[in-house]
């Protein structure tokens, strides 16, 4: 189980990584989208190149952050209805769901989306629009976003049979604060701490 959890740890790591480059592009989607709308309104130029950039950065971001949303229990539970089990019991569920569920639907995707992505890089398929771009990065997203979904999936597998073996925490406990909670928690402590020395 050991050599298993190190395994988890390094499929966080790279979820971890991903999940920061995808906040990246949300800032660089804001930034085109809001020069774009400002160069049209100004010189009235607009830039068909410059709009699919942002709708290949915001799916980007859609099929590149489902590992890290998974990672982080950000994803849609029915908290009300799970949060009356026990934990060993919220944490069987999710390895039947992982199994039953993601498993194959990742699988699915993947087999689904690569033909695409593939005769897009053979034919070099571009956009249909004036000045559009090149499809094949877009669809390249569908087989690699879901691969890296099932590959979360994998590691939270691993965690909650650590957890049900007794090899490790409950990775669906939220007892703790997380990391919006601690960080308002550290700007409030900044604050009183800023206003006590400007008061003495």
């Amino acid at each position: 189980m050991s050599l298993l959890l190190k395994i988890s740890r390094l499929i966080d790591a790279l979820a971890e990584l991903i999940g920061k480059l995808a906040m990246w592009f949300i800032l660089a989607a804001t930034l085109i989208s809001a020069g774009n709308a400002i160069v049209r309104k100004i010189f009235s130029v607009s830039s068909n190149s410059l709009l699919e950039v942002q709708w290949y950065l915001f799916a980007a971001v859609f099929m590149l952050g489902g590992g890290y949303a998974f990672l982080r229990n950000a994803h849609v539970r029915i908290d009300f209805v799970s949060g009356r089990f026990s934990a060993r019991t919220r944490n069987w569920i999710d390895v039947a769901g992982i199994v039953i569920f993601l498993f194959p639907l990742c699988y699915m995707m993947m087999t689904l989306g690569w033909p695409l992505f593939e005769r897009a890089w053979e034919t070099g398929e571009m956009s249909s629009n004036a000045g559009g771009l090149i499809r094949w990065p877009v669809y390249g997203l569908i087989p690699l976003g879901f691969a890296l979904l099932m590959l979360q999936g994998a590691s939270e597998l691993i965690k909650r049979f650590a957890f049900l073996t007794g090899n490790g925490p409950d990775a669906l406990s939220h007892t703790g604060p997380d990391e919006i909670q601690q960080l308002a928690a550290d700007i409030a402590a900044q604050d009183k701490t800023r206003k006590a020395g400007a008061a003495s």
